[in-house]
This record gives C-alpha cells, sequence and structure tokens, in this order.
C-alpha cells in the first residue's frame, strides 16, 4: 500500500451513507470530473457511486514507462471489490451484473479530448444477467455493443469506421434507417460481428494476454477490461489531439489525467429514459435560460457525437414520462449555480425516470457569454465586480475584435443551421483536417466542412477561419470547440449533403453543388451559410465589453493596491492611434518612426542613403524633414493631452534598399533587352552601393543609437520635426506630450551624448518658434548590458521603455526569425521550453527587466517604466510586468488595448 492516497471514493454506500473522500478543491488530485462528482455527492444530489483514481497515479504510470507502480493494481481491485460491496452486485455477473464507466477527468476541463469507455464489465454470460434483470433484450444487446464497439476503438485502437460500416449494412438488410430501430435480434448478431472484427484487427504480439487457444478474442473477465480501459484513459492524455488541446489552451502537460470509476445508469432503456447535456445559462450568448439537448432511449456519446439531432433541454419536460426529472433537472440547475456561483455544464442521464448527475463542470462560454454572465451575476448579486473581471479570460476578448458581416451587404443564403460559435468566416470550402491544414500553412483562408468533427479534427479546427457540420447540436464536439477557440461555427446544416469522398457538397431542395475549394461565408451568430465572400467589419466596443472594462479601468487605475496599470498602444499613424483610442488605450507608449518611411517616401531615403551628392541629399533631408512634421501633427493632435512616447529611426538603414539579389536579376534583365550602358552603369553603381551598406549580423550592427552616432543628420531631423510639430500646435492650442525614445543604447555614454544633441535641437526650436517646450528623453532598453547598467543610464534618462523582443533575443542569443521557423517547435516538443519566449516573457528576461525598473528607480525616483515589445499584448506577460517587474505601462497594438486593460486590472486583483 501507498503513502500517498491513490483512490478516492465518491457516492453513496450499501446503507445510504454518503463515503465521498473528496470535494471540489481537489481537482489537481482527482482531476475536475473526479472533484466535482465529489462536490455533488456532498451535497446531497444523485450521482451514481464510483471511485477515483488520482491524477498522479497518472503521471508515475507515464513516466515509468506505462508500467503500474508497485501496489497500484492492488489498490484498485479493492475500490472495485468496495463498489461491488456498495451496490450489492458484482462485475460480469451472470445473474446480476455490474456495469461501470471509466472516464478521464484532468484538472483543467479538455472536452472530447480523452477517452472513454461505457459499459464495461459486460460479456456473453453476464448480458444474460442483464436481460433477466431489465427484461429487456434489445436493451442488453444494445449495451453490449456499445461496449465492444467503445472498447474495441479507444483501448485496442480498431478503426471505429469498421463498427459503424457494420451497423450500416445491418440497417439496410433490415430496412430501417436509424441504430433504434433495429431489432434484439439485429444487435445480437452485430455484437457477434463486432467481436469478430475485434478478433481481426487486434494484433496478438502486442496484446498477448488477449490470446486464447491461440486466437485473440474479445476479453470476457471484467478485472482484465477494466485494467485495460484504465490503462487507456491513462495513455489518451498524451494523444496528439490531447497534447495539441493543451498547448492551445496553456495547460501543462505534467498534471496528468484522474480515472472516474462509476456505476452505470442507462439513458437507453426505452421512452422514459434519456440523456443530455446541459449548461444553467446560455454559454454562446450568456442568457439566463437552460441550454442544451437530450435524446430520448440514448446513451452520453450520442449526444456529442452528432448520431442522431437532439432535442432542446426546454423541451424535457414536455416529453411523457420524463416530465418529473426534467422539473428535478431544473432544481438542479439552480442548485449548482448557486453552489458554484457560476455558470455550470452538466452532463446527466435520466433512467426509467430517475434522474442521474454525471458531471458538472463550470462551464465554457463564449467571450460574449463570459461577459455577459459576470456582468448579470453581479446584478444578481451573487459575485463581487472583482470576482467579475477576475473570471473574464482576456485572451478570450479576441473573439469580440473579429471581424462580423456587414450589415448592409446582400446575403445570398444557402442553408441554416444552429448558432454554435458567434463571428463570421469566409474561406474556402475544405473536407478533411489535413487539407485544411495544409491550405492554411499556404496562406488560403479556409471553412472546414464535416458531417461531424470529432477529437481527431482538432488541428483542422485550429486551422480553419470557421467549421460547419451538417449533424449535431449546440453541444456537440464541433460547437464546444470551437466556442473554447473563438472560432465561427455553424453546426446541424442539414440541408448540407456532404460527400467527403467525392468533396463536394449538393444543398438539398436546389441543384447547387459546392466543390472543395468553393468560397462560402458563415455566420456563427445567426447560423446561417452564404455563397460567396460577405464583407466583414470589425466589431466595437460596446455594451457588456464597455461595462466590464469600465470595472477594469476603476481596479487597475486605482491607487489602492499599490501603483496603477497603465496601458498604452503601439501607433504608428493617426488611424491605429484614433482605434486604440476608441479601444481605450491612455496613450501611445511606441510610435516606430521607421514605418512612416515606407510607401512613396522610401525613394526620399533613398536618395539620402545612396547618394554622392551633398546637395541631393540635404534635398532629402529636407523633404523628409516635412514629410515627417506633418506625420507629427496628424499624430500629436490625435493624441492631444496624452503622452507619445517616439522612437528615433531603428532599423539598419539599408533595409530602406532594394533588395540587392532582385536588382542584380533587374539588372541583368536590363542587359539582355538592350539597355544603354549609361542606365546600366548608373544601375551597377546601384547596386554596388547597396552591397557596401550590407553587414553579417545587421541586428547586432550599425542601427538604434549607434545611427545617431555615427550619420546623425537623419535622427536629428527627427527630432526637429517632432519639436516643430509640437511648437505648432501649442500655438494652435492643442496639448502635443512628445517623448522622444533613443533605441538600443547599452553603454550610457551613447545615451548621455545623444541625448545632449536632442537638447540642443529642442532648444533652437524653442528660440525659433518662442514656444516653451518640455519634452522627456529616455532610453529603450533592449540588451541585457543595459540592464546591467541601468541606474547609470537613469541619472541621464527620464524614461525607459523595454523592448522585449530584441531583449529576449539577445539574451537567449536567439534569432527570432530562425529560432521559430528551425528549433523552437523542437524545443516544445521536447519540452526544452515551456513556452515560446517570443510570446510570452521568459522568467530570466523578466528578471532582466525587473532588475533595470529597481535600479532606475532607485537612482531617479521621478522616472516612469514601460514595456513596448509584444509581450504588452500578452495576458500572462502583463501580470508579470506589472505584479513581478513593476512597470507603470505596457504599450500592445491597438486590437490587443481591451485585452491589456483586462489583463491589467487582473494583475491588480492578484496583488491583493
Amino acid at each position: 500500500m501507498s503513502v500517498q492516497q491513490r483512490i478516492y471514493r465518491f457516492g453513496t454506500d450499501e446503507h445510504g451513507r454518503d463515503v465521498t473522500e473528496g470535494s471540489s478543491s481537489m481537482n489537481y488530485i482527482l482531476g475536475g470530473k473526479g472533484a466535482n462528482l465529489a462536490e455533488m455527492a456532498r451535497i446531497g444530489l444523485p450521482v451514481p457511486p464510483g471511485f477515483t483514481i488520482t491524477c498522479q497515479t497518472c503521471v508515475e504510470y507515464s513516466t515509468a514507462g506505462n508500467t503500474w507502480p508497485e501496489g497500484a493494481l492492488d489498490e484498485i481491485a479493492e475500490a472495485e471489490a468496495d463498489l461491488e460491496r456498495r451496490m450489492g452486485k458484482r462485475l460480469g455477473d451472470p445473474a446480476d451484473p455490474l456495469l461501470v464507466s471509466v472516464r478521464s477527468g484532468a484538472p483543467f476541463s479538455m472536452p472530447g479530448m480523452m477517452d472513454t469507455v461505457l459499459n464495461l464489465g459486460l460479456n456473453d454470460a453476464s448480458v444474460q444477467g442483464l436481460i433477466v434483470q431489465t427484461e429487456n433484450p434489445r436493451f442488453a444487446w444494445d449495451s453490449y455493443r456499445r461496449f465492444i464497439q467503445m472498447f474495441s476503438d479507444v483501448v485496442l485502437g480498431v478503426d471505429a469506421e469498421l463498427f459503424e460500416n457494420a451497423i450500416t449494412q445491418k440497417k439496410l438488410i433490415a430496412g430501417v434507417r436509424s441504430d433504434a430501430e433495429l431489432s434484439a435480434e439485429d444487435l445480437e448478431e452485430l455484437v457477434a460481428e463486432f467481436k469478430q472484427i475485434f478478433s481481426e484487427h487486434v494484433d496478438a504480439t502486442a496484446h498477448p494476454e488477449l490470446l486464447v487457444d491461440g486466437e485473440i478474442v474479445f476479453p470476457a473477465d471484467p478485472a482484465l477490461q477494466l485494467r485495460l480501459a484504465i490503462q487507456a484513459v491513462f495513455g489518451s492524455w498524451m494523444n496528439e489531439r490531447a497534447i495539441l488541446y493543451r498547448k492551445q489552451n496553456g495547460i501543462p502537460d505534467d498534471l496528468g489525467t484522474a480515472v472516474n470509476v462509476q456505476v452505470m445508469v442507462f439513458g437507453n432503456k426505452g421512452a422514459t429514459s434519456a440523456t443530455g447535456v446541459a449548461f444553467t445559462r446560455n454559454p454562446a450568448n450568456g442568457a439566463r435560460e437552460f441550454y442544451g439537448d437530450f435524446l430520448v432511449n440514448a446513451q452520453g456519446e450520442d449526444v456529442v457525437a452528432g448520431i442522431r439531432n437532439t432535442e432542446p433541454i426546454s423541451d424535457l419536460k414536455t416529453v411523457e414520462g420524463l416530465e418529473q426529472a426534467g422539473t428535478e433537472l431544473e432544481r438542479v440547475f439552480t442548485v449548482l449555480e448557486n453552489h458554484y456561483r457560476d455558470m455550470c455544464d452538466i452532463e446527466f442521464t435520466i433512467e426509467q425516470g430517475r434522474l442521474w448527475m454525471l458531471q458538472t463542470r463550470v462551464g465554457k462560454r463564449t467571450a460574449t457569454a463570459a461577459l455577459k454572465i459576470a456582468i448579470d451575476m453581479v446584478d444578481e448579486g451573487l459575485i463581487t465586480r472583482e470576482e467579475a473581471v477576475g473570471r473574464v479570460d482576456p485572451a478570450q476578448l479576441d473573439q469580440l475584435l473579429h471581424p462580423q458581416f456587414d450589415a448592409s451587404a446582400e446575403l445570398d443564403i444557402l442553408a441554416r443551421g444552429l448558432n454554435a460559435s458567434p463571428g463570421a468566416a469566409v474561406g474556402e470550402i475544405v473536407f478533411s483536417s489535413d487539407d485544411a491544414v495544409a491550405r492554411a500553412a499556404e496562406g488560403h483562408p479556409v471553412v472546414l466542412v464535416r458531417w461531424e468533427t470529432n477529437p481527431d479534427d482538432l488541428k483542422g479546427m485550429v486551422a480553419a477561419e470557421g467549421i460547419l457540420t451538417s449533424h449535431g447540436g449546440k453541444t456537440s464536439h464541433a460547437a464546444v470547440i470551437a466556442r473554447g477557440m473563438g472560432t465561427p461555427c455553424v453546426c446541424g446544416v442539414e440541408a448540407f449533403q456532404i460527400d467527403a469522398a467525392k468533396k463536394e457538397v449538393r444543398v438539398s431542395g436546389t441543384d447547387i453543388v459546392l466543390h472543395e475549394g468553393d468560397i462560402i461565408s458563415i455566420d456563427g451568430a445567426t447560423g446561417i451559410v452564404v455563397a460567396g465572400a460577405v464583407p466583414l467589419v470589425s466589431a466595437e466596443l460596446t455594451g457588456d465589453l464597455e461595462t466590464i472594462l469600465a470595472w477594469a479601468d476603476e481596479i487597475r487605475l486605482s491607487e489602492n493596491g499599490g501603483r496603477p496599470c497603465h496601458v498604452r498602444v503601439n501607433a504608428d499613424n493617426p488611424a491605429d492611434a484614433k482605434l486604440a483610442l476608441d479601444f481605450g488605450a491612455e496613450a501611445i507608449g511606441l510610435c516606430r518612426t521607421e514605418h512612416m518611411f515606407l510607401g512613396d517616401r522610401k525613394n526620399i531615403i533613398q536618395t539620402y542613403i545612396l547618394s554622392d551628392d551633398d546637395a541631393e541629399r540635404a534635398e532629402a533631408l529636407q523633404e523628409l524633414l516635412r514629410v515627417q512634421t506633418e506625420d507629427f501633427v496628424q499624430m500629436l493632435k490625435t493624441m492631444s493631452g496624452r503622452p507619445m512616447v517616439i522612437r528615433l529611426i531603428d532599423p539598419p538603414l539599408h533595409e530602406f534598399l532594394d533588395d540587392p539579389r532582385a536588382l542584380e536579376i533587374s539588372i541583368a534583365k536590363r542587359e539582355s533587352d538592350g539597355a544603354d550602358e549609361a542606365e546600366l552603369a548608373a544601375l551597377r553603381d546601384r547596386l554596388r552601393r547597396i552591397d557596401a551598406m550590407s553587414e553579417s549580423n545587421p541586428m547586432l550592427g550599425l542601427r538604434g543609437v549607434r545611427l545617431s552616432v555615427v550619420y546623425p543628420d537623419l535622427p536629428l531631423m527627427q527630432v526637429r520635426a517632432i519639436t516643430t510639430a509640437t511648437a505648432q500646435l501649442i500655438k494652435d492650442g492643442y496639448d502635443p506630450r512628445p517623448e522622444i525614445l533613443v533605441p538600443l543604447v547599452a553603454i550610457t555614454e551613447e545615451h548621455v551624448q545623444t541625448r545632449e544633441v536632442i537638447e540642443q535641437v529642442i532648444a533652437e526650436v524653442e528660440r525659433d518658434s518662442g514656444v516653451k517646450l518640455d519634452i522627456p528623453v529616455g532610453t529603450m532598453l533592449e540588451l541585457p548590458r543595459a540592464c546591467l547598467v541601468a541606474d547609470d543610464i537613469a541619472r541621464h534618462a527620464d524614461f525607459f521603455c523595454f523592448g522585449t523582443n530584441d531583449l529576449t533575443q539577445t539574451a537567449f542569443g536567439f534569432s527570432r526569425d530562425d529560432a521559430e521557423a528551425k528549433f523552437i517547435p523542437i524545443y516544445l516538443h521536447r519540452k526544452i521550453l515551456k513556452a515560446n519566449p517570443f510570446e510570452t516573457i521568459d522568467d530570466a528576461v523578466l528578471e532582466l527587466v525587473r532588475m533595470a525598473v529597481e535600479k532606475g528607480r532607485d537612482a531617479n525616483s521621478a522616472m516612469h517604466f514601460g514595456v513596448c515589445g509584444e509581450h504588452g499584448g500578452d495576458p500572462a506577460s502583463i501580470v508579470k510586468f506589472f505584479n513581478v517587474a513593476g512597470v507603470d505601462y505596457v504599450s500592445c497594438s491597438p486590437y490587443r488595448v481591451p485585452v491589456a486593460r483586462l489583463a491589467a486590472a487582473q494583475a491588480k486583483l492578484k496583488r491583493a
């Protein structure tokens, strides 16, 4: 017996006494499912008894090479015997058999990602006992064929299509359309056929324990069935779809999954039995209504698999024989929501009129629903504003910032389905997950069109802009996964007759046939499918989102609980600046001036860089001064009354020049076309000059502050443009607040000398304009050395802004483009890195930021500190920047501003 408890009981004993050993707080031990089963049992809800094998046992088993830890199988055997005693039945008993389900349950919800086995304990003898006890041969044989099918697929990896094909063939022979119409005799024959399929497709060398007289035989021993099923569930923790889901949702790989062994209850015992999945509120829009699907005379997998079209949960009380169970279910909804103080996701079964609860958890929801539910629960007095802000996932807000159909567009509606996950998508039709991945990798937006999705389709669902299924309800696999990812989804489009083999769709009631590559548009909010590409429009911050963000702003900007958490934006043009203000940005944290040299202005800067003629260079510089001044007038006017950090030119100058190899090809073509020698000589001279500016490692070469030292005219022109624009706007009655940022400083004297020249230009513009200018000058910290000497630099700087993209590159010694393309995926797969350091700030890089902030504050208490790299829009990084590094603000792209506002508020709450 191990010192660590591996098995926890839940439910009642043979005397009706609750013997539950766990609770909802134990999700890291019992998994979410096991913890919540225990909690429901504790509060008196009807839960079939069972036991949970801990997540830690899974980790032990996996890390030992799928070998059982010492004593674990003995403990499972004891728990099995205890459950048999509590129920007064035995697994495999030919007279009155006990049947159990074996289900996974990770610490974090992973719907559909891991494996389940139902009806375990059936064999040729016990099925006869089930017939006697239920007086229902059809039910018994249906349960047995389901068990063989599921066990073969989940535990032994036999292709599920083999069994589906056998069922289809049997229906054709019987002349029926649905599985439910097959007779007991048909199902008994299917059991024999299924066992034959099993024998023909299981590898004897891999599973010698299944050999009987030299042939593979479906296992009859319930103890062997149970051991193999538990092993399969443990193994499913590391299956491809589960690994991908964890990667998508930031769930660690080392947590393991629990296994729940639970007494079976049956929703397929006739017209007074049913099974369903429901939510205490609408998970798509947050409405306070019971939401979900159920099927009469079915088992749980039928609902999520989309094999039969479901009925809405609101109709449950109207079904004859299910009225009382429907009323009881609504009472349970209220009990659970009040107990968990959140929207709950529920799985239930009704067996001959009696309700049983099989699972509950805090339900996944769309961003729209998350906002409405949080606000409504504050209004209802269930939670506080702070709890409401803390409950909304910042990353989920992206769902609300994606395009929707243009309301003015004329729609050629092909079909309608269920509005399973909001948002609009336009793309080429693809019929398989692999095709979705391949076409998306080529840059083509795609809509994945399937009869129904299954967990193996996850990679295609991730790659697709939208998902459409012809079957399944709002709690089908496609709907649940799409909502969690924020991907638009329309389910149950019954008019779509999909032939995946021919890669075509016939739209019933019409002569329309769609083929792979045809463009369609889907609206996951209304459930419509449209032919062709519908124009999309951006979402606006209104209603519930504005309410939550207003509460978030109150929290993050409060002086209570430490330093306020400000949010700025990275913007290089007035349109982005205006958009960011609409999204709630307080200021501009980074304006990259080099972006203003692109487009039509590229010729101007190329003339400045390449010309040998001093007069021509001076003329180009003067033209750049004019257009830059106009740029800064517009930007500073847009941001009047708000700070605007303007970074002086940073990239190497060769980035503004033509590609030398493309120019070389152009010269060769002009030669072959017979161009005159003067033209060719000019082109060759241009190529020579461009080549002369190339560097072996340009990202660590002549860029940033080094340009100000070696080629001072260009950055100083920018300073003059900034100060001239500022003086002009002050005269016009505006309140411009520029802050000049010196990039890529490594040595204190670099900043000191550059600042001296900047201040000379400011003084000249002050004198010429007659306007007093107060323009702070700061340092962009992007190099480890700068962080180490931050106290020295701080004595000569007004603020620090951390460029965490370059700081990550230089701290790791990674070239970002090369690293992300060539080896970071391998590092992540092999657990060398836990996360991509260019997406979420690395702890060592964070320590450089923290150290520099501490040094800077000690040396210059008047300074402010910000982060302007892409990490400034990553929710996990934002919390660390504010609570670990101690910065004053983060700055991010315009569409990430709402995300950053919410994440900043949650960072503030975590300080409490």
